[in-house]
């Protein structure tokens, strides 16, 4: 699979700083998710517009534009509740670059207008890439024909598990949301069975470990 670092053209370069103040107002986080900000967030910066202005692609009502932020982090982690509420604060679909000690990632949501109100956006849960060296060779942007396209073409690297057959990238994101909850469910009918000391009791946990191991298997392929 190829990796997620793209080099954007210098035409769609904005290179301005995001106060966080602003983000506070647009976003309104609570402030267990401020303090995230603060202790996990160096810098944001508005890296890069990509619009039909600025690499010249037909925009379409879905995705009319997009941007790319980078955020400087203090700590090598970014809680997703600190990127939801930058995603919650601006329209547009953002891809998220992470910077930390000489290494990047990309982290993204799906995100879409509501189908119950165009004025509203709906985000998925975050995918993200492995952390890569800084001086990793970028890619070329990918030639699309409109901005929902690149938006696909752009988020597609980020996914743990390839699409199956005919699946959109919306069902796409679906299904991983899909597998974290059952890994989670995994997880605690295994802490659940660790704890359990009577056989008796174990049987009904074990075979409803094996039924969630089976749904996990069938997602994953």
């Amino acid at each position: 699979m190829k990796h997620p670092l793209f080099d954007y053209p210098a035409q769609a370069a904005v290179g301005r700083v995001l106060p966080k103040s602003k983000i506070y107002d647009a976003g309104k986080p609570r402030p267990a998710v401020k303090e995230r900000f603060v202790q996990e967030v160096g810098q944001i910066s508005w890296a890069y517009k990509l619009a039909p202005e600025t690499i010249h692609v037909p925009e379409t009502p879905e995705v009319t534009e997009m941007q790319v932020f980078s955020i400087a982090l203090r700590t090598g982690t970014l809680h997703h509740d600190v990127l939801r509420v930058i995603d919650r604060s601006i329209r547009h679909p953002i891809l998220f670059e992470l910077e930390y000690d000489g290494q990047c990632k990309v982290v993204a949501a799906y995100k879409r207008p509501s189908e119950a109100d165009f004025e509203k956006w709906v985000c998925t849960g975050y995918v993200e890439s492995a952390w890569l060296p800084a001086e990793t060779a970028r890619l070329p942007l990918p030639i699309s024909r409109n901005l929902s396209v690149l938006y696909e073409q752009l988020l597609i690297p980020l996914l743990p598990y390839p699409a199956l057959p005919g699946e959109p990238l919306r069902a796409q994101f679906e299904r991983m949301e899909l597998i974290k909850t059952k890994e989670r469910e995994i997880a605690q009918c295994e802490a659940r069975l660790r704890k359990e000391r009577q056989f008796n009791r174990k049987v009904p946990i074990n075979a409803a470990l094996r039924k969630l191991k089976k749904e996990l298997q069938e997602l994953r392929s």
